[in-house]
């Protein structure tokens, strides 16, 4: 409708629209202002001496599903497998069929972009295959839930470990809540970016402690390990000790922090990655080592300490803290990850609006 065209007898109409829209609006603001923090539970399992944690997935688009992913805090950007997600005509041994530039499915657009996400080091990568999608997506259970709007994805349709092997569907489905973005495509980020935060609290998550006696081979879940949202107080006096990120142009804010690590009687510089997404082994890089490469053996001593002061003391055992030394020349990876144990004595916190990664002994 033309302006010029509006009738006076209209114009009360207009103006009660207006009101309408102003005090929407202020009802908004406010509903913003008074967001606070959300809490869901996680799941716990163990297989051998591999943890996992995993985060429930019920729906995706329109589309109700049961899936279970990793928890990720080493990478970026939500994967899921397309099987039972996408119609099966579409997924092809070549890739996911699509005509245009996207197309929609069950409230899922499945754009034309395609790209290859990577896990692993040289010594064993695996790779998954798919497109660049974008979907509402719930996360949680009965006990708590949270739906995220228009999250971008990466769907794919296989998955081949580093032997080689083609992996079954969904059996490495990724939730990487990481600060940095996806190197498949720089749209993909953490889906817990997508936490509507309000006024009030700035994006991000905890991770409280996870509870050693909890891991099963069932899965148990632990209600309240993750919270989204993070509040002034956690970012100030909750004792957790902040550890500004660096930017890069590929990948973006990296949550790698130097410090250095004390092992076997010397002490080296280190860039430290806290990975929940590695199940059992932490791996010490090591330029200089050469003939100690392998693991540690049990009752071994390890300190950490972070460029921010940040320290970290554990011992080796046979079922837990596993450790491994490796030289960087041969995995072409310099980064000395810490794997899930390490999240059983400290907790965790991401930053996304100002960009930095908080650590707490517990």
């Amino acid at each position: 409708m033309k302006l010029t065209r509006i009738c006076l007898r209209y114009l009360p109409v207009l103006c009660m629209f207006f009101m309408v829209c102003l005090n929407a609006c202020k009802k908004d603001k406010n509903v913003a202002a008074n967001i606070t923090p959300v809490s869901i539970g996680l799941y716990e399992y163990v297989s051998g001496v591999n943890k996992r944690i995993f985060i429930p997935v019920t729906q995706i688009g329109t589309k109700t599903i049961n899936y279970y992913e990793i928890f990720d805090t080493g990478s970026s950007g939500m994967t899921i497998d397309a099987a039972n997600i996408l119609p099966a005509s579409m997924i092809t041994a070549s890739g996911i069929q699509i005509t245009g530039d996207s197309v929609v499915v069950s409230g899922i657009t499945v754009t034309s972009k395609t790209g290859t996400v990577s896990y692993g080091d040289a010594t064993g990568i695996t790779k998954e295959y798919g497109n660049l999608a974008y979907a509402n997506i719930k996360i949680g259970n009965t006990a708590g839930s949270y739906t995220f709007k228009r999250v971008p994805i990466f769907l794919y349709y296989k998955i081949i470990d580093g032997n080689g092997k083609q992996l079954s569907a969904h059996s490495a489905d990724v939730f990487g809540v990481g600060p940095g973005v996806s190197y498949a495509n720089g749209n993909i980020t953490s889906p817990l970016r997508y936490f509507e935060t309000g006024t009030a609290l700035t994006s991000g998550f905890k991770l409280a402690t996870l509870n050693a006696s909890r891991f099963s081979s069932t899965g148990t879940y632990v209600s309240g390990l993750l919270t989204m949202g993070l509040t002034a107080s956690d970012l100030s006096s909750s004792n957790f000790i902040m550890h500004p990120l660096t930017y890069y142009s590929s990948g973006g804010y990296s949550p790698d922090i130097p410090g250095t690590i004390s092992y076997s009687g010397k002490t080296i510089s280190a860039q430290f990655l806290f990975d929940t997404g590695t199940p059992s082994i932490t791996i010490i890089e090591d330029k200089l080592a050469t003939n100690a490469l392998g693991a540690l053996p049990a009752n071994s001593e390890v300190t950490i300490t972070t460029n921010k002061g940040f320290t970290y003391i554990y011992i080796t055992s046979s079922t837990g803290n596993l450790t491994e030394i490796q030289n960087p020349n041969n995995t072409d990876d310099y980064r000395t990850i810490l794997s899930i144990d390490f999240f059983i004595k400290n907790e965790y916190l991401t930053d996304y609006g100002n960009h930095q990664i908080g650590l707490k002994n517990n």
